[in-house]
C-alpha cells in the first residue's frame, strides 16, 4: 500500500506558527508517527508552498505508484482550482485533512473548492486528524 502525502503553505512551520490553533507538533513529527503507526503503508511525504508545484505532486498521483492521497492544501483549500483540478483528474481516493476546525474559525475557511472532489474531509482533529485520513483511506483502498 503506497500513500501520498501533500501538504500546502505554511505547514512546514508547524509546531510554530500559532500553535494555539495548529499544536505544537511539527509536520516532521507527523510523518514519523504516521510511518511508525502503519508500517505496512509506504507513504511519501512532501510540503510546498508554490501551488503550481503542489499540482504537480498531486498529478504524481496518477502515476499508478499510490493507492490513496492524503492532502492538507493549506490555504490553497479555499481557492485553487487549478489543486482542484488536478485532484479530479485522480482516479485514486483522496481524503483533503485540516489540523484546525475550519469551521470554527473565520468565515473564509469555511468554504473548500477542493472538498468537492475528494473522498471525504477530516478536520480539527489536530495531528490525529492524518491518522484518522490514512485509515479512512485504507478503508476505501480495500474495498
Amino acid at each position: 500500500m503506497r500513500i501520498l502525502v501533500i501538504n500546502g503553505p505554511n505547514l512546514n512551520l508547524l509546531g510554530k506558527r500559532e500553535p494555539e490553533v495548529y499544536g505544537t507538533v511539527t509536520l516532521d513529527d507527523i510523518e514519523k508517527s504516521l510511518a511508525k503507526k502503519f508500517p505496512d503503508v509506504k507513504f511519501e511525504f512532501y510540503q510546498s508552498n508554490s501551488e503550481g508545484t503542489l499540482v504537480d505532486y498531486v498529478q504524481k498521483g496518477m502515476s499508478g505508484a499510490f493507492d490513496g492521497v492524503l492532502l492538507n492544501p493549506g490555504a490553497y483549500t479555499h481557492y485553487s482550482y487549478a489543486i482542484r483540478d488536478a485532484v479530479a483528474a485522480l482516479k485514486i481516493p483522496v481524503i483533503e485533512v485540516h489540523l484546525s476546525n475550519v469551521h470554527a474559525r473565520e468565515e473564509f475557511r469555511k468554504h473548500s473548492v477542493i472538498a468537492p472532489v475528494c473522498k471525504g474531509v477530516i478536520a480539527g482533529f489536530g495531528s490525529q486528524g492524518y491518522e484518522l485520513a490514512v485509515q479512512a483511506l485504507l478503508k476505501i483502498i480495500r474495498k
